[in-house]
């Protein structure tokens, strides 16, 4: 079984720009001539690495809510120019919407286990189908999303 990872997702107010935001950092890294990997880097190192890796997700918590994941393709050891080791979390350029989900701030990241991870919607981010998201916040404050 999946074990996940969930962490705030700071300074992005909307999935969708959370979406552009990504778009441009990989744009900005084919730019430079490096990799187009997508990857958040943070100071502690998970020690159940297996685990993650075994189809776990990153879930991104934004304003107070689970709203999305991205899949962890690995977990790499780096050092910053400040000579301290923290931990790249790479995962797959896509993002996948999820059911809103409530949660209170906290610092850092934690472990989220499979049946306490809420599910995929199915949502086309920028399509004609798509939620707006402040419609989507409303009806998840009402418990109706």
């Amino acid at each position: 079984m999946a074990l996940h990872l969930l962490k705030l997702c700071v300074g992005v107010d909307t999935l969708e720009e959370l979406q552009s935001h990504v778009s441009a950092q990989l744009a900005e890294r084919m730019a430079r001539g490096e990799e187009p990997r997508r990857y958040h880097t943070t100071r502690m190192t998970p020690r159940r690495k297996d685990e993650l890796l075994n189809g776990g997700s990153l879930y991104w918590v934004i304003k107070g809510n689970i709203q999305c994941r991205s899949k962890l393709i690995a977990l790499e050891p780096v050092t910053g120019k400040d000579g301290i080791r923290r931990c790249r979390l790479v995962m797959e350029p896509e993002i996948h919407p999820t059911s809103w989900q409530p949660r209170r701030p906290f610092q850092g990241w934690r472990y989220l286990k499979q049946d306490d991870a809420p599910a995929d919607i199915d949502i086309t981010l920028g399509g004609e189908n798509a939620i707006p998201a402040k419609l989507r916040h409303e009806l998840a404050e009402l418990g109706l999303l």
